[in-house]
């Protein structure tokens, strides 16, 4: 038998939605990089983007478990001196709360031009609006997975 490799004919990328209202952030994250990455499919081919497309919704109503919102997120400006930091429960509750989860989605990517690639096929909004009505997406329902992809907060 020859091992399959999918080429870009093979590849069916589909629209999937996922409410974060309540999920764990870990949890979701790591069901939402495998989608992108296309690991879910029999035909995964490692060095292809065979991944679906996902948005997700309500990304400022994640749930962290422990201390995690109190947990410190580093960056540096690039100056002498410039490192800043702000605490993940300070950027959930300021203006761009979905970076949490894009950023959570990133780096349980491998870091790549692949991942870098398929980081493209993410979509993540803050409230329950989002414009793709058009492509008929399909929901993914990631709290009925596991009774420990949510949490009562």
């Amino acid at each position: 038998m020859k091992t399959f490799t999918a080429t870009p004919a093979d590849i069916d990328k589909k629209w999937i939605i996922v409410d974060a209202e309540g999920v764990v952030l870990g949890r979701l994250a790591s069901i939402i990089a495998m989608r992108l990455r296309g690991k879910h499919k029999a035909s995964f081919t490692p060095h292809m983007d065979m991944g679906d497309n996902v948005i997700v919704i309500n990304a400022d109503k994640i749930q962290l478990t422990g201390k995690k919102r109190d947990k410190p997120n580093y960056w540096h400006t690039g100056y002498p001196g410039g490192i800043k930091s702000r605490s993940t429960g300070q950027i959930l509750e300021g203006k761009f709360p979905e970076r949490v989860v894009t950023q959570a989605v990133k780096r349980m990517l491998p870091g790549n031009k692949l991942s870098r690639q398929v980081m493209t096929n993410l979509r993540v909004y803050a409230g329950t609006e989002h414009p793709h009505e058009a492509q008929n997406p399909e929901v993914l329902d990631v709290k009925s997975m596991n009774k420990k992809n949510t949490r009562e907060g």
